[in-house]
């Protein structure tokens, strides 16, 4: 496998952007090869303004032995979260048992991504059976936590065995209680 390594930045007007905002992906053109004292790596520029349809991404990728794709899970705002659980969408809450009975957002379901042991935590090894149990691989998902990292590491996970809904809410529970969005 080769890994990439990607910095992009990308401006998406409203028209151009894809019916499917829940997955990023990289188109990858041209290369030219860069001497490594660790292994023979490729510098590409990825553009992708000459695609019928595609939003204008640009930036360089360095790409070393196998290649590597990984999708990252779209982060909305809480305020936006709000808009897609009315329109319709699930919300998976992804923080511990005694957390998420101090207060979730209304209608959460929690499946923990993380366990309490001891005075640490450990990736819960059922969290994807879990959700499976629960929902399916084509339901529209917000995967929410207590402050964001959980939840984007949950939803990457998700992402990554499948499914195909899910957004992530940047800021977790905590900013979602600060912006007086409705709890339990």
């Amino acid at each position: 496998m080769r890994a990439i390594s990607l910095y992009l930045s990308a401006t998406l007007p409203p028209q151009t952007l894809p019916h499917d905002l829940n997955n990023r992906c990289v188109l990858v053109s041209s290369s030219s090869v860069i001497k490594s004292q660790a292994s023979p790596t490729r510098r590409r520029s990825l553009r992708t303004s000459n695609i019928r349809g595609a939003p204008n991404l640009s930036g360089m990728a360095t790409e070393t032995r196998n290649l590597q794709w990984t999708i990252v899970p779209t982060s909305v705002p809480v305020r936006v979260a709000n808009e897609l659980l009315q329109a319709g969408h699930h919300y998976l809450d992804v923080r511990t048992p005694d957390e998420f009975s101090d207060g979730h957002v209304v209608g959460a379901v929690n499946v923990p991504f993380m366990l309490r042991l001891g005075p640490g935590m450990a990736r819960n090894p059922k969290f994807l059976e879990q959700v499976l149990a629960i929902f399916r691989q084509d339901d529209e998902i917000i995967v929410g936590c207590q402050l964001g990292k959980r939840s984007f590491a949950a939803a990457s996970e998700l992402v990554s065995a499948g499914f195909t809904g899910i957004t992530d809410m940047a800021g977790g529970y905590a900013a979602w209680k600060q912006n007086g969005l409705p709890s339990t």
